[in-house]
């Protein structure tokens, strides 16, 4: 029988659909052919293929060589499947063993020479094929993206001799050493470093505990861009299924993935100038944009007003559904997206805007024409807002003070109240359900009245009054105390509502 049958998997956004490489040698005059929906770099892989195979001392049939792609409504791309094609043609004339084949997938792209070069994207491949119980032959040079799946179903290789020696069982192949999966220390910058500014720290920490979006306004200089830097530091560790989803999604993007860095949440900070599709992702084949680089991390827009007003239109639904569906003609790719945004913003075009040492040079008409660049459905999703003033110059040059905690401790106290949301919720408290809202954010009736009342004199919506209470069920949660949300709590939420 002239028909073989290997496994690859081909690279649709995180969802690494398999595909079935069929081979099948029949008579007639020599050729190749591949079919299956390939893209131009499929169909250049029988040329890449025959040579490979040639110059590994194996023989190429010379027949009709017919190569099915399966699913064939599915578009393929990239040399990923030279390797399966490979082993599936010399399998179809029996010079490696079919019944090898069965339960392995093989994932890498062929040199001339027979060697095995790194595909991107690999890491969805990896953890699709480990939850169908398989194992996967991927090139050596892709060993740190297979370290972080674990080492039991991984092997190395790095050439075709070196595959085929082993399907035919007189050789072995390497596994990749195994990561640790201890949380690494955070050695990124401490929030010691930031004097002064108090309330800008507490907003911070409050964000941290609760994954509420944060937004940043104050003259130039004052320190929110430090700020911003310091959240990732003070976020809760990621787990490991949070840490692998970041890293197959930075590996589709062809981003190289530091081991020692795999378990640190991300902090995307695009330039102003990015476009839509650099921020949400697209392509004629769809790649991820920042906010899904920016997954269960932290996206940082500096200078918010300066962005494109279509280019901050486009995260609106992100924010409120945590992913990014990007269709095109020939496919549609779902990239998560459940990111926690943090912007900064000038409260003026000069800067000084009620800035105590410079006078603002603004008009009234400009200062309005400035901040509409922000729409007001974008402004209604950020759940606090909070003034970064100028700090005196003589607490620049002064020693920490006792408000001035580093880094580890924020952190422990954010780690706290996030444990006790995931006990109480099972998720961040800005992600809180209606329904749980209402179950844990349960007011008297004095409070109540004195809470819609106060979100009405501020014009507020009613998707602002579930960002508050999740705001105050978070102050509550950093507080202690009776573990309910008090009027103090809601009057602080109701601060950052304000601004």
């Amino acid at each position: 029988m002239s028909l073989a049958v290997t496994l690859s998997r081909a690279q649709q956004g995180v969802s690494a659909p398999q595909v079935v490489v069929e081979v099948h040698l029949s008579g007639g005059l020599p050729s190749t052919s591949i079919v299956g929906l390939p893209d131009s770099a499929v169909r250049e892989a029988r040329d890449r293929v025959r040579v490979a195979i040639q110059n590994t001392a194996f023989e190429y049939p010379n027949r009709r060589v017919t190569v099915n792609l399966a699913p064939a409504e599915l578009p393929k791309d990239g040399g990923r499947f030279d390797l399966a094609i490979a082993l599936g043609i010399l399998a179809a004339g029996s010079q490696v063993p079919r019944e090898r084949l069965d339960d392995c997938e093989f994932l890498g792209e062929l040199a001339l020479s027979g060697a095995l070069r790194p595909v991107p994207g690999i890491l969805p491949a990896l953890l699709r094929a480990r939850a169908r119980g398989r194992r996967v032959v991927v090139p050596r040079a892709n060993a740190a993206e297979a370290a972080l799946v674990g080492p039991a179903d991984i092997l190395l290789a790095d050439s075709l001799a070196e595959v085929c020696a082993w399907l035919r069982g007189v050789g072995e192949l390497a596994s990749p050493e195994a990561c640790d999966l201890d949380h690494p220390p955070f050695a990124g910058p401490d929030m010691r470093d930031v004097r002064g500014q108090w309330q800008a720290r507490r907003a911070l920490e409050i964000a941290a505990a609760g994954g509420h979006h944060l937004l940043l306004m104050g003259p130039p200089g004052t320190g929110k861009t430090m700020l911003a830097e310091r959240l990732p530091g003070i976020l809760p560790p990621m787990t490991e299924t949070e840490a692998l989803e970041s890293c197959a999604l930075r590996s589709l993007s062809g981003e190289v993935i530091d081991p020692s860095r795999w378990r640190h949440r991300p902090f995307r900070a695009p330039h102003h100038t990015a476009s839509g599709a650099a921020l949400v992702g697209g392509g004629s084949s769809p790649r991820p944009g920042e906010i899904s680089l920016a997954h269960n991390g932290v996206l940082f827009l500096d200078e918010l007003p300066e962005f494109s007003r279509h280019v901050l239109e486009v995260l609106r639904e992100p924010l409120e559904s945590g992913e990014i569906v990007i269709s095109r003609a020939a496919r549609q790719c779902t990239f998560p997206a459940e990111f926690q945004l943090v912007a900064a913003m000038n409260p003026c075009p000069c800067g000084y805007t009620d800035d105590s040492r410079q006078s603002c040079r603004c008009t009234p008409d400009q200062v309005q024409r400035y901040r509409s660049r922000i729409s007001g459905p974008l402004m209604d999703r950020i759940d606090m807002c909070v003034d970064v003033p100028r700090v005196p110059l003589s607490a620049l040059s002064a020693p920490p003070g006792p408000g001035d905690d580093d880094t580890a401790t924020v952190r422990a106290r954010v780690i706290r109240a996030r444990e006790k949301a995931l006990l109480r919720a099972g998720q961040p408290n800005a992600n809180l359900s209606v329904v749980n809202l209402e179950r844990d954010c349960a007011l008297p009736p004095t409070e109540r009245r004195w809470f819609e009342q106060s979100l009405e004199k501020l014009g507020c919506s009613a998707r602002a009054y579930h960002r508050v209470l999740r705001v105050a069920r978070t102050i509550a949660d950093i507080e202690g105390g009776t573990g309910c949300v008090e009027k103090n709590h809601l009057a602080e939420a109701l601060m950052y509502r304000r601004g």
